[in-house]
């Protein structure tokens, strides 16, 4: 069980919700390891008088961060800390960046390594004809020992000499950047759809089980097709974070 939730002191005249000032709390707190996965918090009524909160209130935040993945409610144990999902920005990063940005562990497991045509849909994203040569690659990307995402490249061959055990070792856009190719722009395209029983086994969820999609083309500096990818990622482990201002 959690000890008394370090103290935080509410601004009431903010125009940021009280029960959004305490879930923020919270979050850092379990982000920064302060409530490590598996800690079990006091239950509500406890928790909105440690901070001198409405029931309600703290009821909402708990809600807040149950949605986002954060918290889980068990019946028989209560409210319990679970292990944060990965954020990703969407900008033009891999996911072997942010993942070691954030302090993760990346590993990758290469399933599938072959220099093959690329069919028509991948031809036309590259800028490349059906006769022409591209890497074909398929991997397991894991965050320690958790299975987190099933990643498929296609990269001209050419501009870029690849190898199975470059690519169990770093990530793509560590080796793109090493062979003086400068990453400029990229088209992605994010969605949904539910796991099939291949893919549940390899990410350890259940066939159906909710998985988010993300293709992308990225582009260098010259304008040229540089990598056609086609993700999928556990939706229980992994969400997508933009960033919007007003124009």
């Amino acid at each position: 069980m959690a000890e008394n939730v370090p103290q935080l002191v509410v601004d009431r005249a903010s125009p940021v919700p009280l029960y959004f000032q305490v879930a923020q709390h919270l979050e850092q707190l379990i982000e920064s390891g302060v409530y490590p996965p598996g800690t079990r918090l006091d239950n509500e009524i406890l928790l909105a008088d440690q901070l001198g909160l409405s029931r309600p209130t703290m009821r909402r935040a708990i809600e807040y961060l149950v949605d986002r993945g954060l918290l889980v409610r068990k019946r028989g144990v209560g409210t319990q800390v679970v292990q944060p999902k990965v954020r990703r920005p969407v900008e033009l990063s891999s996911l072997f960046d942010d993942l070691r940005t954030s302090g993760r562990e990346p590993r990758t497991e290469v399933l599938r390594f072959e220099v093959e045509h690329p069919s028509e849909v991948v031809a036309e994203a590259l800028g490349v004809g059906t006769d022409s040569d591209v890497y074909v690659i398929e991997r397991l990307r894991f965050t320690g020992d958790e299975p987190l995402s099933i990643m498929h490249n296609y990269i001209p061959v050419g501009p870029l000499e690849l190898t199975r055990e470059a690519l169990s070792e770093q990530g793509l856009y560590d080796i793109i950047r090493a062979a003086g190719i400068s990453l400029k722009i990229a088209t992605q395209s994010i969605g949904g759809r539910a796991a099939r029983a291949s893919e549940a086994r390899l990410l350890d969820e259940r066939p159906g089980a909710p998985l988010l999609t993300m293709t992308r083309v990225a582009y260098d500096d010259t304008g040229r097709a540089v990598e056609y990818g086609s993700h999928i990622y556990r939706a229980s482990r992994y969400t997508f974070e933009l960033t919007l201002t007003t124009g």
